[in-house]
């Protein structure tokens, strides 16, 4: 029975504001919107967010991802970071190692706000 509680409540707690095109934007929600398209308005991080859900589990160890972004694991790792802070990731340590996996309904929540289809 809590299970089909828990999508009634998501989406409402995701959601942070209507569609672009049906209300005015506030700052803070404006400055948050921005953060995050600039963290993914990168070439490196875009694959890096399809590698990521493209793996077994959608999780992927940094370690699998240097030699096929063709990156050192330094740089990687900022990139990765980078996506954490717009809260596009989450990370879990295992040993020495990083595994990221995405944030559920992260890049769901952005596309509702860049729908213009939405009706007003």
């Amino acid at each position: 029975m809590t299970v089909n509680l828990l999508p009634m409540v998501e989406p409402e707690a995701t959601v942070c504001c209507a569609p672009l095109t049906r209300e005015t934007i506030e700052p803070e929600q404006a400055d948050l919107l921005a953060r995050k398209l600039k963290a993914l308005a990168d070439p490196t991080r875009l694959r890096l967010i399809s590698m990521v859900a493209a793996s077994e589990g959608e999780e992927a160890c940094v370690c699998d991802l240097n030699e096929p972004i063709g990156l050192s694991q330094p740089t990687v790792s900022h990139h990765l970071k980078i996506l954490m802070e717009a809260g596009f990731l989450t990370r879990s340590k295992r040993g020495t190692w990083a595994y990221y996996k995405l944030v559920p309904g992260a890049l769901g929540e952005l596309s509702q706000l860049l729908d213009v289809t939405a009706s007003r």
